[in-house]
């Protein structure tokens, strides 16, 4: 069996297709049942829009030509490569920090305009005015974000996180990094967010995050005449996913302010592989992000951003209070933990079964992906609008009568069209910021602000607002819906409780919006420390602790975390870190098929010619055979796109000879990077006259002489397990018993 387009099972191992009837014979097998193209938009499902997804090779090639490279290498070329590891660090955090505030910037103040215009027709009495107002801004910075998403960069769509964790296990999927997926992902969120949809910008910000990693590390560019020799060394795909991941770091540490919880997020959630140094790493990029942040909150703060000030970031400070609980406190929360498990795996079923309604539309073209925006639009413009005017207007406080009605654009005080000193608690919710509405619920010694019944209304229209909204082609979080959800059945209940419980409303929200984050991301140590730095309230820890550990459990007797199923459901090939039971009960020679594609230590460029064209394969072994070794013996492993490299170079000879001093002073290492933009040599770019498919090539300098190899024997469940955990593209399966033929017996996985 060998690898083809490294499209790699659940469990990762590869099927071979040359021979279509034998892998429709081998669909029985559970572990063998895969989709043969696989789609990368955000926005669709299995089915729709296919394309062919490559693997990442984490591995470095240890052939002749590197090693030699590595010898040539100076101590100052080793300092620099260190140095630029770090450097391309301060960047990432740079920019992902400045990317953060623009996005914050913009929304705030696009969206305070909208919410200022419309509040000012309503203080005219010119409702319905207000409210063309309002729908047809809404609809306009819909259309332009679906506009970007359906033309320019399909891959932008969505929250992105699916995305990023597939990247980081090794899934190379076209564009999910690409310069334009970055430039849809920075406006598209700011006019998804700004449109008043119930979505979040935290899930684009990661996505952000790995596209600047992505790109910083692509070594240059050579169709742009920007290589430099010092970063020639980023040209591996190692090295790029230890840069990505700490843009996902970064773009945690950007949307919520945490930098801690970005460092947790990148390592409980989104990295495949893990080790000391990364960490390192990725903390000093989150704390370039914290101290960019900062920087221009600060400068902001004395009103030069326009309508963002201090709040435009989110950052909820609810620790002017102190927590007080006693024991039966804790059914309470015991309570919260179990309804936001349930509650988070209904809610990733119904967003399972609207996605997959959403790709029948959105598979007709571009059209209908916008003209699903607008639907969405104007069914949410209408809730954010009309739903207020179903709530009773409420007399302001006496104690808080300079506070009430709120002035401005936020405030849990909004007026909407109540008389003078009344207002409506439900307006200060729905026809709100989402980032103003969340501030809003965790609001504490204020149990009475809001009543039962508008608690009610706004926790199940955001629930079923958030379930419809996702899929749509917008760049789009979950973190900002889940939250308002949650936080709304937590403040329900702890209202509800009123004086049987020492705990105050607003943490109560804090606990409901852990809980429904717990029941649908299904992550524990990163959702904490997230939600404690956003809130900066160190004193909920036992109790948010305990919330999330029973959410996730509920949660997980139902059906998996969201970013799970995404995955999934986008036909990635992700290789999780577990076997399944049944391959213990079967043996590495049992998923193997053939006729096993391999060369000789020096081949025929024919041969070489016409393996490309006939097979997908990624890699090949090469055998070495008389003369140039007493017997039949592995060699290692040469990749396809190195083959192109050298036949490309045509350092062809007409014996079979060994040539590998001349192909060593005529290549150097770089040649055989990886390109930055995935755009490398081409089997279309080759120009092989007849005579040359005569000739001979030496593939020894470019072959791996250490690949990693497993015996037939090897139980499947242990050959998967080391797989995964060594981030193989490649793994060889050798016979036993010696003396069986190598051509049939070795294999590529």
């Amino acid at each position: 069996m060998e690898e083809d387009h490294s499209r790699r099972e659940g469990n990762g191992f590869e099927i071979e297709d040359d021979d279509k009837e034998h892998s429709v014979s081998m669909l029985r097998e559970p572990f063998l049942v895969r989709n043969i193209k696989n789609n990368t938009s955000q926005i669709a499902i299995v089915g729709a829009n296919t394309c062919p997804i490559e693997s990442l090779d984490y591995e470095i090639a240890d052939n002749e030509l590197f090693k030699q490279d590595w010898r040539s290498r100076k101590k100052v070329e080793i300092y620099q490569y260190v140095v630029l590891k770090w450097t391309l660090a301060l960047l990432i955090g740079l920019g992902t920090g400045l990317v953060g505030f623009f996005n914050n910037l913009a929304v705030e103040n696009i969206a305070g305009f909208k919410l200022l215009l419309t509040n000012n027709l309503m203080l005219e009495n010119k409702y319905y005015q207000a409210f063309a107002t309002y729908a047809g801004c809404n609809v306009v910075l819909a259309i332009a974000a679906a506009a970007l998403c359906a033309y320019v960069a399909p891959a932008a769509a969505g929250s992105g996180i699916p995305e990023v964790k597939a990247y980081l296990n090794g899934v190379d999927a076209p564009s999910i990094l690409a310069p334009a997926t970055l430039f849809v992902k920075i406006f598209g969120s700011i006019f998804g967010v700004a449109a008043g949809f119930v979505v979040g910008k935290e899930g684009p910000m990661v996505h952000t995050g790995a596209c600047i990693a992505s790109l910083l590390g692509q070594g240059g560019s050579r169709k742009y005449h920007l290589t430099w020799k010092w970063l020639r060394y980023f040209k591996n795909d190692r090295d790029r996913r230890d840069l990505v991941t700490c843009g996902s770091a970064a773009g945690v540490a950007a949307a919520f302010r945490a930098p801690v919880g970005g460092v947790l997020f990148a390592l409980e959630e989104a990295a495949s592989w893990w080790r000391s140094a990364l960490l390192w790493r990725t903390f000093f990029t989150t704390a370039v992000v914290a101290v960019v942040l900062r920087g221009l909150i600060d400068f902001c703060r004395s009103g030069k951003c326009g309508l963002f000030g201090q709040g435009g970031l989110i950052m909820f400070d609810v620790n002017s209070r102190k927590a007080f609980y006693s024991t039966p406190d804790l059914l309470a929360v015991v309570f919260l933990g179990v309804i936001g498990g349930v509650f988070g795996s209904l809610y990733n079923y119904c967003v399972v079964k609207v996605l997959r309604t959403y790709s029948l539309i959105n598979e007709r073209g571009p059209s209908f992906k916008i003209l699903l925006v607008i639907v969405i639009s104007l069914l949410t413009s209408c809730c954010s609008y009309g739903l207020p005017w179903l709530s009773k207007c409420i007399p302001c406080p006496p104690h808080l009568a300079e506070k009430c009605p709120t002035e401005g654009r936020s405030g849990n005080f909004k007026n909407f069209q109540c008389p003078p000193n009344h207002y409506n608690d439900l307006a200060s919710l729905v026809f709100n910021t989402n980032d103003d509405a969340i501030r809003n619920l965790f609001t504490s010694g204020s149990e009475k602000e809001f009543h039962l019944s508008t608690l009610m209304v706004f926790f199940f229209a955001i629930y079923c607002l958030g379930i419809v909204t996702y899929g749509i082609a917008v760049p789009s979080g979950l973190f900002i819906p889940v939250i308002l959800a949650g936080a709304s059945y937590g403040r329900l209940t702890g209202t509800m409780l009123g004086p049987l419980s020492n705990l105050d409303a607003g943490p109560c929200a804090l606990l409901g919006a852990a809980s429904f984050l717990g029941g649908t991301m299904r992550m524990t140590v990163s959702l904490c420390v997230i939600l404690l730095e956003l809130t900066n309230d160190l004193l909920m820890l036992p109790l948010m602790m305990l919330v999330l550990l029973i959410s996730k459990t509920v949660a997980d007797c139902f059906n998996k975390g969201i970013y799970d199923q995404m995955v999934r459901m986008k036909g990635f090939p992700y290789m999780e870190a577990h076997a399944e039971p049944y391959m213990r009960h079967l043996v590495a020679s049992d998923v193997v098929s053939g006729p096993l594609v391999s060369f000789s230590g020096i081949e025929k460029v024919g041969n070489l010619m016409h393996a490309l064209k006939v097979t997908g394969h990624n890699g090949f072994p090469v055998i070495g055979e008389p003369p140039c070794s007493d017997a039949p013996e592995l060699c290692g492993l040469v990749l396809r796109s190195h083959l192109l490299v050298l036949l490309r170079g045509k350092k062809f000879t007409k014996q079979r000879v060994k040539t590998g001093s001349g192909i060593m002073k005529s290549f150097k290492a770089h040649d055989f990077a990886k390109a930055g933009s995935g755009k490398g040599v081409k089997l279309e770019d080759l120009e092989i006259t007849e005579e040359e498919m005569e000739m001979y090539v030496d593939l020894h300098p470019i072959t791996n002489t250490s690949p990693y190899t497993v015996v037939e024997t090897m139980s499947l469940a242990k050959a998967a397990v080391l797989f995964r955990e060594l981030g193989l593209r490649h793994l060889c399966v050798v016979p036993k018993t010696p003396g069986v033929r190598l051509s049939r017996c070795y294999t590529c996985v």
